[in-house]
């Protein structure tokens, strides 16, 4: 079955003087419903079929031996929040999970809140989005998307009767904050074409949602709007935030009519997050502190520095990432040598500690704490090769009590693998750090494959803990590598601050520069190396596709945001205009010929390149569908030798892909399958023997 080939539509572009011609233009289509495209679609999804044909079989072995690993019926950890126990669980064969409460004691009757697969049962996708219960326990509301737009829906349900109420509010984000009086909640309204969050109302419960009050509106293009509850129940926040800005507006929850004021001015590049204890705020704020630093200021008086004290000094080696008020202590998430951990300070000796983990690699941060008044903290822990595991801690007497590891069936055992921390030295001099993962029988010899994850923009850091996806290659002598590459922050802010704008290919070159230290280490070779990364990660493989083919022997972008000049020049797309300060903004000179010299799209070129699949939803909200699609088609034009390059849409999901626990790993399975026969095209080469076969 020959390659899906387009028509060409040369659509010419045009700004500063310089000229573009997009043969594939025409292929974006905000409706989703030209059926041209959607024929162009449905061919590349046969196409790939039929490329993978011979590893069908293998593909849905995969897929029943990811799912294998899944417990089927599982709960998570209970936690207490006023007067119930709230968990969710999972059962059997079922896709989504129920959320259930049971009021003073495990021990009472359980009560479901929601069975999200009756939601889900007559949509293609549903995706549930937050919930919260009013302060009187009685009312619940919850968001959801049955589109995949990321358009959301807030619905109430008695939890007395169990009906669910008349109040419908559609087209808002995900997240809404209840008031103290258990009928007023505060939403965000997002913009319908841009999907901007910038508007925030208050609803009164049995009121006309058409009459609900608009109580902020964000006119800078720049920023977005979430409103939430702080932890102490006390405050209702409106945090306004962009790329290199942010701004906290309060009221008293108890007083929902009152006006939001304003805690700190926003400021060129100030960035900060507030927490509330007693008659204090706690600030975390970049004010000559790029990892920030935590000062303590009075309620009424927080804009005033002269009244500040400084509690947590900055750091030029500690990025502070979060921080969470207790009665009695603050808690730190800090990133340490590319590492996350949590450091606990007492607010009524300054005593401080730090919790001690025996992993080289991993990850902590807080988990469930609805409570504030209270010694204990829930946090979650996980490495390469331990589960995830929540943990109870004393932050007094620092008793840690384990209360529950995910359970990863198959016959994992961490035994079996080895993990290891390993530094690149970049092109620049700058030391780029590596966590990996590999078999405990792979040997250092060159010969080895190895499967190389990033991603590289927005501060965001990709942590060191066990995908139950990955062992599938794990356990076909597959080494996992994930590239801490400039763009995140796992080394700090200057890290992300050197992985963006002007900057922004140190984020490319890192990815290549460590491909080529896991050459020099022995780990692999050229042509050896399976490279994945989606979203902003897609870019990245998008950019080193076109930089240095010759390094890899298949390639995975997920929704790649691969077309980077032409979105960011159009301000009616989501994201747009909010993220200048990450990429820079092409109605500029400047920026756009530093972006234009990288885009993925534009730099496709006459060369050999190895074989890549791209993956996208037709609804996807944060990159559009005829990204990829363009990306492909244009691939397959200049590429100069054999092998695929394919395109898998999933026609009824967005960003995130498939909904559900089991289904998501469809595309995965799917991946896996074209990573495996680009490497050796005979299935059977990868079909684990019967006795070593791990599926649960």
């Amino acid at each position: 079955m020959p390659a899906p080939s387009p028509e060409k539509r040369p659509e010419r572009l045009e700004i500063h003087g310089h000229e573009r011609i997009d043969p594939y233009f025409w292929m974006r289509d905000d409706t989703r419903e030209n059926p041209e495209v959607r024929s162009h679609l449905e061919a590349e999804n046969r196409y790939t079929r039929e490329v993978l044909e011979d590893f069908k079989g293998q593909e849905e072995a995969l897929f029943e031996e990811i799912k294998g690993r899944i417990k089927k019926d599982d709960r998570s950890v209970p936690y207490k929040d006023r007067n119930f126990w709230y968990y969710k669980r999972y059962e059997a064969e079922k896709e989504h999970a129920l959320y259930c409460r049971r009021r003073d004691s495990m021990e009472s009757p359980e009560e479901i809140l929601l069975d999200v697969n009756q939601l889900a049962e007559e949509h293609k996708f549903y995706s549930l989005g937050r919930y919260s219960v009013s302060d009187d326990e009685q009312i619940l509301a919850f968001t959801e998307d049955t589109v995949s737009r990321r358009l959301f829906t807030l619905r109430f349900k008695d939890l007395r009767t169990g009906e669910l109420l008349p109040d419908r509010i559609e087209g808002i984000a995900p997240m809404f904050s209840w008031a103290a009086d258990n009928k007023t909640v505060f939403y965000v309204e997002k913009d319908p074409k841009t999907l901007r969050e910038y508007r925030v109302f208050r609803h009164v419960l049995g009121t006309d949602p058409s009459t609900d009050t608009i109580v902020y509106t964000e006119e800078d293009t720049s920023f977005f709007a979430f409103v939430y509850r702080c932890t102490s129940r006390r405050f209702i926040e409106i945090k306004l935030y962009s790329t290199l800005v942010t701004e906290s507006r309060v009221i008293e929850a108890d007083r929902p009519n009152d006006d939001f004021r304003v805690v700190l001015p926003r400021a060129p590049e100030i960035t900060y997050d507030i927490e509330h204890s007693g008659e204090v705020f706690y600030i975390r704020i970049n004010d000559g502190a790029p990892n920030f630093r935590v000062v303590a200021a009075p309620i009424e008086a927080a804009s005033d520095r002269a009244t500040w004290r400084e509690v947590i000094p900055h750091s030029d080696s500690v990025l502070l990432s979060w921080v969470q008020a207790f009665r009695d202590h603050l808690v730190l998430v800090e990133r340490r040598d590319a590492l996350q951990g949590i450091r606990i300070i007492g607010l009524r000796d300054g005593a401080e500690h730090r919790i001690d983990f025996d992993d080289e690699v991993y990850v902590a941060w807080p988990n469930e704490n609805p409570d504030s008044d209270t010694t204990r903290l829930r946090f979650l822990y996980g490495s390469l090769v331990t589960p995830d595991s929540v943990y109870e801690y004393d932050m007094d007497s620092h008793e840690r009590i384990l209360l529950k590891q995910d359970v990863v069936l198959g016959g994992f055992a961490p035994e079996d693998y080895i993990t290891e921390r390993m530094w690149v030295t970049a092109r620049d001099g700058e030391k780029v750090p590596l966590s990996i993962v590999r078999p405990r029988n792979f040997v250092l010899d060159g010969s080895g494959i190895v499967y190389q994850y990033a991603y590289g923009s927005y501060g965001s850091c990709q942590d060191p803990w066990i995908r139950q996806s990955l062992i599938s290659l794990l356990d076909r002598g597959i080494a996992v590598a994930f590239a801490h590459v400039r763009g995140g922050q796992e080394l700090g802010r200057r890290w992300y601050d050197s992985g963006r704008m002007f900057e922004k290919k140190n984020t490319f070159y890192d990815f290549i520069d460590c491909s080529e230290g896991l050459i020099q280490a022995g780990y692999t070779r050229a042509g050896r190396i399976l490279a994945e990364g989606g979203s902003a990660g897609g870019l990245l493989i998008g950019a080193v596709a076109n930089l240095r083919p010759d390094l890899y022997a298949a390639m995975h972008a997920a929704v790649p945001f691969v077309d980077v000049v032409t979105t960011m020049l159009d301000e009616t797309l989501p994201l747009t205009t909010a993220e200048y300060n990450e990429w820079g903004n092409p109605n500029h000179p400047d920026s756009y010929h530093y972006m234009l010299s990288y885009s993925p799209y534009d730099q496709v070129c006459a060369q050999d390149y190895p074989p890549v699949i791209a993956t996208t939803g037709f609804h996807d909200s944060q990159v559009q569908y005829w990204e990829p699609a363009k990306w492909v088609a244009k691939l397959r034009d200049h590429k100069t030798n054999d092998g695929p390059v394919l395109l898998d849409v999933n026609l009824d999901a967005g960003h995130g892909g498939a909904t559900g626990r089991f289904s998501y790993y469809k595309t995965t399975a799917r991946v896996y399958s074209f990573f495996f026969r680009s490497l050796e095209p005979t299935p059977e080469r990868w079909r684990l023997p019967a006795a070593e076969a791990k599926t649960g």
